[in-house]
């Protein structure tokens, strides 16, 4: 059986994998920590996640229990993300990363790492957003440069970064697949007169608000019609639930950098 250790064990998402990890008969909650000025150190984690006593206690830093799991959950910041990172790569403990924020070095940084240690980063574990992103994709190699492409996602109002993770992997993707390059074609925001939209622009536009779990929307819209595909999540619980499935299966696959779709199988599709 995986032990499992969280990380941010008493924050929103945190408080879900730890449950959900719980739930996977092919997990063990072994360890839980947080910062050490949070008031939840040295309580039981599952008393702080509202699922029940585990015996578990949170500690105050990834040091102290690494000894403990076999593999990390972590969604917390991209700039803690990292720190973490590190500290499993020269431990040989596997990790699985849905920190969203992630900079191009980060990655880049990241990916040298993963010689160390095998790890899944993905800016979405919910199973059927990552078959949003391969349908996305598909769709838009069908119908090439004659639709444009508009992307609308939506969170909560405590959310940091923007676009979302989500919505730039979308993003990517569709790009990728008409062959362009987002970070030349991109548009995330228009305002005042902006001139008529080009041919080649994909454009990704933020809503922040109330509490908003995650909404994404792709539009492809073409000369009297248009197709849009959404996703939206009802709970924090979908992503919670694919991370799980995703320390279950990293931690028997060779040091590398893997995603959801080498976990999900939907790679090759």
């Amino acid at each position: 059986m995986t032990k499992v250790i969280v990380a941010g064990a008493a924050g929103r998402m945190g408080k879900r994998i730890g449950y959900l990890v719980t739930q996977n008969q092919d997990l063990k909650l072994a360890a839980g920590f947080e910062t050490a000025e949070n008031p939840n150190v040295g309580k039981d984690i599952g008393e702080v996640g509202g699922y029940g006593t585990q015996g578990v206690t949170i500690s105050s830093s990834l040091e102290s229990v690494i000894d403990q799991g076999d593999v990390i959950i972590d969604f917390t910041f991209h700039k803690a993300t990292m720190e973490f990172a590190r500290t499993a790569a020269k431990h040989n403990k596997a990790m699985v990363i849905g920190t969203t924020g992630l900079t191009q070095d980060n990655l880049d940084e990241l990916k040298e790492l993963s010689a160390n240690f095998p790890v899944v980063q993905a800016p979405n574990m919910a199973v059927g957003v990552n078959v949003l992103f391969k349908v996305a994709a598909k769709v838009a190699s069908i119908l090439g440069n004659d639709y444009d492409i508009e992307i609308v996602e939506a969170h909560h109002r405590m959310k940091k970064d923007a676009p979302s993770g989500t919505a730039l992997k979308l993003g990517e993707l569709v790009a990728e697949a008409v062959g362009r390059d987002l970070g030349k074609v991109g548009v995330f925001e228009r305002h005042g007169m902006i001139g008529e939209r080009t041919d080649q622009e994909i454009g990704i536009q933020t809503i922040r608000a109330g509490d908003i779990v995650g909404e994404h929307t792709i539009y492809f819209a073409g000369g009297g019609e248009r197709i849009e595909i959404t996703h939206r999540a009802h709970s924090r619980d979908n992503f919670a639930k694919g991370a799980a499935r995703a320390a279950a299966w990293v931690t028997g696959q060779p040091n590398g950098l893997y995603t959801m779709f080498d976990v999900l199988g939907l790679k090759d599709l």
